[in-house]
């Protein structure tokens, strides 16, 4: 595996630990909730649930950058255009 490659599998990981830390906070939201739990609890752990999932997001748009920007002769999977607008859609 040459660096490149193993540097995108690494990235891969990453965010997907993101995705399953955020999907467990959002259990504990829900479990909050069910048990008519404190509305200030029930907001800031769906707080937390909102940034983790932003932090995903511009996780996986950075990972597509960086891997746009990479030459190695692929075609890459969005134009520059397209990776801003995906961006922006998290604003």
């Amino acid at each position: 595996m040459d660096i490149s490659t193993q540097q995108e599998a690494d990235a891969h990981r990453k965010i997907l630990n993101r995705l399953k830390r955020a999907r467990g906070q959002l259990n504990g939201v829900i479990d909050t909730f069910e048990a008519n739990g404190q509305c200030k609890d029930v907001v800031t752990q769906l707080a937390a649930v909102s940034s983790a999932l932003d932090k995903a997001g511009f996780a996986i748009i950075a990972n597509a950058m960086r891997n746009c920007l990479m030459d190695d002769g692929r075609e890459p999977e969005m134009t520059p255009e397209e990776l801003e607008k995906l961006f922006l859609s998290l604003a």
